[in-house]
């Protein structure tokens, strides 16, 4: 192993070394040209914003050939006249222009301040000096520090507007919301990774690749999409190769993770003492159980009941194979986790061409046992000028490519509900070495360990390939065409085993195994040309393009029954004897497009932008399958003006303003269709027991159906897109050289033509439900994103924050649909003039705590002393359905986030904070720590919570009194289960340190960067919230606190 290393550093010497000869030999040729001119020859030093020396910049004579580079100490010397203007470049900061003069110094700017001023708008880039849409750029280096798998999930609370849920999974997958729920259907944003489109799982891109990211959040900015763009669109450009000598980049990080928050269930003693609670409060015997509890109680002098001791049978079977226990059953299915990540990258450029080449490993293995998620990654991008004619790079080739595969074993479905319920009491194994499991009177729930076991085979493996090439032709100064052909390919693979059940009560012997492939191919081809013009005060430039889609779907597996040896390496299905079963399906759809867009710029101060997107998708009928999706936007650089030119210490004051319409065709590929599907014959697997009774003449086909087909869904020709229409107005300011940035936004935001299913009735075999354009929805909000950044000699500092508010409406549904329930209101009430996905119940309104209480309380039935009070609304003296109101509200006052970077020389410290205020959350698990019979199944295991029920001994209590029946039908939807679900998350707190160049260079090395960081390591919340962790409410992945340590070196 150290023979390897002493291998590659003296690999890396002799690149270091041949670079530095090709330099000498540039300066030599540059020194014989400016001989012949009568020149002084000045010098001076070339240092970064931490004061360091920059090695290898190079310093031009603008205009000229005559020029050199700085040496190991950031110095240099050139033959110019003072005053000259010199061009200052190095790859990974901003190039500058200064007056030449000697014994200059100039200090550099980071390249991060560069991605911000070029902005990826689809298809083409803009400075973000001219851009009028509503456009947040994020900088992956403040994503890196989160150490996320998932570079979307790690821009939690960066972007104003942009909502971002998920949970603790390994895998790190996540919701985005970009401006709210804007449709019933899917709310994803389109993603544009290096120009191919995608809605694939983020998760699996390396986010060590990343360059740059832009979220599009208005229509000004995103109709350019069109019909795909009415949940935002998030541009993803990777990096490529920078000129200069060639750089190795190696990035490793080491975390563990625990439990941040951990919920506290019964352990046996206390369910014992709950579960007796239970009985004398319901006047039962307690010592009936059948779970092998014996209590000592009696009635104290005030005829309260009193426990003095609770025993166990030794064995909780007649067998005697099951002894009594007291299990943790958090602490046997958990462990401390273990995050791995590592990445080497290797860039290089020239006048000719670059080339980006990067490998990753990831490895989490979550705080659930068995629970995994594994990731390799490749990727390689290039470009190479094939034709250069003086300065104008006539013909470029070049590819984007990356090939990832992944693996993973999720936790069971609701294995945390699981944990919670089953008993502390039953043992993990019983005496003879087998998993235990309910016996006698216990519920039927699995033993989770043995779940894990049995689950952990189920690993699926995901392979994905993901990329681009590209042709670029520049036949004129200021006209480019380009081309690019894209695809995104996936399989995952997958055996599903069912393995026998062997414990207790709930033992079942089937066993089986399902082998399982998909497929998802797409792929794009694109023609772009831009043309740029300027002249006077006026700037423009127009693209215009055209662009293919094609997606296609498939899927099928096999499954079989009765396997004589159940490993994995035996079960497959040609290996099982029993039934066997087969499915598949496959779909796709085609999507064609022609765009245009043009920009004008008068003076730097008015700035105008028009787009056109017309769109032609197979999803919709052959009555509407074309859209138009246009929009226009205004921006006006008030700070250019005359009367604010005097103004010294307003850098930037740009009011802009955009409408524009863009669309939505996430459905089915076939819900255009009329869908016929076979319902014919017995099967014991896979089939039906009944048909239809007589034949059905075919629409679909042109043929008649045969008996045993029915009909399960009516088309329609007029299925068309759904319009999101958008309003923005926009504010941009910087004050005191930039030092004070920010931007405002106000929108309004409504989508029309919905799309629904709208469920029919028929008679068997006429299925009459239909996809139909109906609904309407509205979100409006505002947008505040502000930083302030400086340095005081050498420390240096950024603050900024964001803050993020929306208002959400259902305007226009069709009544079958309001009224069920599915988006809202619980099938009691309309959910139209309410906020998506709102709940309608009835209001908590303390706990009987007297016979007074009772008999002054509407009629209610199920009351009784520590029984629930429900809120009599209509005053009619009766508690029923109408006493139903408005309760729960899915949307957030506000959302903000809160960045702090700290750097004194070579230390640097970043904190980072996001939360959420004033949104709802409906506990469910509030139904198992508050109440015994929640769930109306007996003996389930409970949060600890129900210690301090009430009874009349403990009547200052809030939780209702403990009961084996739910007479008052407490687990009603009812804002008892409504908590404040405001937070605030401490995502990131790292300390980092750059080992002093002299240190580095002995190792051959630019930069070495050591951190320390944690995520989520504090959380702080309402104190009405009982919950585990209100960011997660229930029973999803627990979020973890980790702890990393990583390094970061250059080449």
């Amino acid at each position: 192993m150290f023979c390897e290393f002493n291998e590659k550093v003296y690999l890396c010497g002799k690149i270091v070394e041949l670079q530095l000869k090709k330099l000498f030999l540039s300066l030599m040729a540059l020194l014989t040209s400016t001989i012949m001119y009568a020149q002084t020859e000045i010098s001076g030093t070339v240092i970064d914003p931490t004061g360091e020396t920059v090695i290898g910049a190079t310093v031009m004579e603008k205009g000229t050939s005559n020029g050199t580079v700085t040496d190991f100490d950031g110095n240099f010397t050139l033959k110019v006249e003072a005053g000259k203007i010199l061009v200052i470049s190095y790859i990974g900061y901003l190039t500058q222009e200064v007056p030449a003069q000697n014994g200059m110094k100039v200090t550099m700017q980071d390249d991060a301040l560069m991605v911000e001023e070029v902005v990826v708008t689809g298809y083409t880039t803009q400075r973000k000096s001219d851009l009028t849409g509503a456009v947040s750029v994020v900088s992956p280096s403040d994503l890196a520090k989160q150490n996320e798998n998932n570079p979307i999930k790690a821009m939690q609370g960066r972007v104003p507007g942009m909502n971002i849920s998920a949970d603790g999974s390994p895998s790190g997958s996540a919701t985005v919301r970009i401006r709210g729920v804007g449709t019933l259907n899917n709310n994803d944003p389109l993603y544009i990774i290096d120009g191919v489109p995608t809605k694939a799982g983020m998760h699996e891109l390396n986010g060590n690749d990343i360059e740059s990211i832009q979220v599009l959040k208005d229509a000004a900015s995103a109709s350019i999409y069109g019909s795909r763009a009415a949940n935002g669109v998030i541009i993803i450009t990777t990096k490529r190769g920078k000129e200069g000598k060639v750089r190795i980049d190696f990035d490793a990080s080491l975390a563990v993770q625990t439990y941040a928050h951990k919920m506290e269930v019964l352990n046996a003693k206390e369910f014992g003492q709950v579960m007796w609670q239970g009985y004398v409060n319901d006047g039962l015997d307690p010592n009936s159980n059948g779970l092998g509890y014996r209590y000592d109680w009696t009635y104290n002098a005030q005829g309260q009941p009193m426990l003095n001791g609770i025993t166990m049978n030794k064995y909780l079977d007649a067998a005697g194979t099951t002894p009594a226990a007291d299990t943790d059953w958090f602490d046997k299915t958990t462990r401390t986790g273990l995050i791995q990540q590592y990445n080497v990258s290797l860039s290089n450029g020239s006048e000719r061409g670059t080339s980006f080449f990067s490998l990753g490993y990831y490895k989490n293995k979550g705080i659930i046992e068995q629970s995994d998620f594994e990731r390799f990654s490749a990727r390689m991008n290039a470009d190479y000028k094939l034709v250069r004619i003086n300065d104008r790079d006539l013909l470029t080739v070049g590819e984007h490519f990356t090939l990832n595969r992944t693996n993973e074993v999720q936790a069971p479905g609701g294995f945390l509900q699981n944990v919670l319920q089953f008993n502390p009491s039953l043992p993990v194994y019983t005496t003879d070495g087998k998993y235990a499991g309910p016996v006698g009177g216990y519920p039927d729930r699995e033993n989770p360990v043995a779940r894990l076991d049995r689950n952990s085979d189920n690993r699926y493996s995901y392979w994905r390939t993901f990329g681009d090439v590209f042709l670029n032709i520049n036949p004129l100064k200021d006209l480019n065409i380009k081309t690019t052909f894209g695809i995104d390919y996936a399989q995952k693979q997958q055996r599903i085993f069912t393995y026998p059940i062997t414990e207790g009560t709930v033992a079942n012997a089937t066993n089986a195994v399902e082998a399982k492939q998909e497929h998802w191919t797409k792929w794009m081809w694109n023609a772009v040309a831009t043309y740029a013009f300027e002249k006077g005060l006026h700037r423009a430039d127009a693209m215009a393009g055209i662009e293919l889609n094609r997606e296609d779907d498939t899927n099928f597996s096999g499954k079989k029954f009765d396997y004589a040896v159940l490993t994995p390496d035996y079960m497959w299905p040609n290996a099982g004897v029993g039934e066997a079963e087969a499915y598949g399906s496959g779909e796709g759809y085609t999507l064609i497009s022609y765009f245009g867009k043009v920009n004008y710029n008068f003076a730097d101060r008015y700035l105008l932008s028009l787009t056109m997107r017309y769109d032609g998708s197979s999803r919709f009928g052959k009555n509407n399958r074309y859209g138009i999706f246009p929009s226009v936007s205004f921006g006006w650089r008030i700070n250019e003006e005359k009367f604010l030119k005097d103004v010294s210490w307003l850098d930037n004051l740009k009011l802009r303003a955009s409408w524009g319409q863009t669309g939505n065709q996430e459905i089915s590929n076939i819900a255009r269709y009329t869908l016929y599907e076979s319902n014919y014959g017995e099967a014991n697997f896979g089939g039906q027991s009944y048909g239809t009774s007589y034949d059905i003449a075919g629409t679909n086909g042109g043929q008649t159906l045969p008996s045993g087909f029915k009909r399960n869904q009516l088309g329609n020709d007029d299925l068309k897109w759904e319009t999101t229409t958008q309003t923005n107005i926009g504010l941009d300011f910087g004050m005191f050289r930039n030092a004070l940035y920010g931007s405002l936004e106000w929108y309004f935001k409504k989508t029309k033509d919905i799309l629904v299913y709208m469920p029919g009735i028929g008679v068997m075999g006429e299925g009459s439900g239909q996809w139909i354009n109906a609904g309407e929805v509205e979100n409006k909000g505002i947008e505040l994103n502000v930083g302030y950044r400086g340095h005081i000699g050498d420390f240096q500092y950024d603050l900024s924050g964001n803050l993020g508010t929306y208002r959400n409406k259902v305007t226009k549904l069709p009544e079958t649909i309001a009224a069920n329930g599915t988006f809202g209101g619980n099938g009691v009430e309309s959910v139209v003039g309410h906020p998506m996905y709102s709940q309608v119940g009835y209001v908590y309104d303390g706990i009987f705590k007297s016979q007074d209480e009772i008999d002054n309380h509407a009629v209610q039935n199920g009351a009784g002393l520590g029984r629930i009070r429900w809120k009599d609304l209509n005053n009619d003296g009766v508690i029923n359905e109408a006493d139903q109101e408005w309760i729960y509200d899915p949307t957030p006052d506000f959302t903000w986030g809160l960045n702090i970077y700290l750097q004194y020389k070579n230390f640097d410290f970043t904190m980072f904070w996001q939360g959420v205020q004033g949104v709802d959350v409906i506990s469910d698990l509030k139904k198992e720590t508050d109440l015994w019979s929640g769930l109306n199944i007996s003996n389930l295991n409970k949060g600890r919570r129900l210690l301090d029920a009430w009874t009349p001994s403990n009547n200052g209590s809030n939780i209702p009194a403990i009961s084996t029946m739910d007479n008052n039908n407490e687990k009603r939807v009812s804002t008892y289960f409504v908590e404040n679900g405001s937070f605030a998350k401490l995502r990131t707190i790292q300390f980092g340190y750059n080992i002093p160049k002299t240190i580095c260079e002995k190792i051959y090395a630019e930069r070495l960067r050591l951190y320390l960081s944690a995520q989520n390591l504090l959380t702080i919340k309402s104190k009405n919230f009982t919950g585990v962790d209100p960011e997660n409410a229930n029973y999803g992945y627990p979020i973890p606190l980790n702890i990393t340590f990583g390094l970061n070196v250059s080449f």
